[in-house]
């Protein structure tokens, strides 16, 4: 690529006249551009069809990407309040503003294309290290005043124009601030509660399952007890399945999520009939565990009219909170 000299003239519609220069950022890739796509044939005979003493210049129909609608300025004798004279000049143009609302503006990454027809590949050209463009009312176009020089562009080794046919393209991607994220804090001192459950045997007969309220700290937790469940690893045996919840996010949309260590336990009086400790994190997509635990002592229970107990600790260790706007009239999670 020829070295460029970066110039900005100044008019009454403001032109942006950026010139690619060995500070901007270009690169070749196989994929073609992801919003549109200019080709010109018979490039040799464009100049003849615009009058003699104006500039030639070229709109290419609207399109749209990230919610806006934008357009390709193509000068194919340059742009010479921008210093084209002997250079392809292209730039990305918003369009339809009329629309906007007043004040606007919009952020976008901007890139242009020119196609190596030889090679296959589109060398792509973009604002160094990514640079953010902004677009209002008195900046609405960004590009190249000298884009290519006409005898690069011409020199057929470059691919660039082949059968007097060449291939341009524009990709923008808008950066809109959605007010989205979220914020992970390890707890300085953990949020800690116990759930002790004792179940008389009679309450267990004839029903499908039992069910436990329990609160650690402001958030509200549920125990779920199948006494007669089927076991996954044998369908012909019995089990007691024990599904530990937080139910906060049946009340309110999903907030947020949290990680806690915990302990689920089964006993008959001091002894302990099964137990685990785990760590899980917690939130609307994923509220719970189940557990399963053998069924031999509930039988027991059940022969001598006894009770037994069920047990958790919640230990929480991590809350996690979204960035997300608060609606009036919602809880904080």
């Amino acid at each position: 690529m020829d070295k460029k000299v970066e110039r900005r003239c100044d008019s009454i519609s403001i032109p942006q006249c950026d010139s690619i220069s060995p500070e901007g950022a270009s690169f070749t890739r196989n994929l073609p551009p992801a919003h549109y796509t200019f080709k010109v044939e018979s490039f040799s005979k464009i100049l003849k069809i615009f009058p003699g003493n104006k500039e030639p210049k070229y709109d290419s129909d609207v399109f749209e990407s990230g919610g806006y609608k934008w357009r390709l300025s193509f000068y194919p004798n340059g742009r010479k309040e921008c210093n084209g004279k002997g250079s392809i000049s292209l730039y990305l143009v918003i369009a339809e503003t009329d629309s906007l609302p007043l004040g606007w503006e919009v952020k976008a990454i901007c890139r242009l294309f020119v196609l190596d027809q030889i090679r296959g590949e589109y060398v792509t050209f973009q604002d160094a290290n990514g640079k953010v463009r902004l677009f209002h009312g008195m900046n609405t176009e960004w590009g190249f005043g000298q884009f290519l020089s006409l005898t690069t562009f011409s020199d057929s080794f470059n691919g660039y124009l082949l059968e007097d046919s060449c291939v341009f393209g524009a990709e923008v991607f808008v950066i809109k601030c959605t007010g989205k994220g979220e914020l992970l804090s390890i707890l300085d001192f953990p949020i800690t509660g116990i759930c002790t459950w004792g179940i008389e045997a009679d309450s267990v007969q004839r029903v499908e399952y039992l069910r436990k309220d329990f609160s650690v700290g402001k958030y509200k937790w549920e125990l779920v007890l199948y006494p007669d469940a089927v076991s996954n690893d044998d369908r012909d045996k019995s089990c007691i399945k024990l599904f530990l919840s937080l139910c906060d996010w049946k009340a309110h949309p999903p907030k947020g999520k949290l990680y806690a260590k915990y302990t689920v336990c089964v006993r008959e009086g001091k002894v302990i009939c099964g137990e685990v400790t785990d760590y899980n994190w917690f939130s609307a997509s994923a509220s719970g565990r189940v557990y399963n635990f053998q069924r031999d002592f509930l039988n027991r229970v059940l022969m001598f009219d006894g009770a037994f107990i069920v047990e958790a600790q919640v230990e929480i260790i991590s809350v996690v909170t979204n960035f997300t706007e608060k609606s009036e009239g919602d809880d904080e999670f």
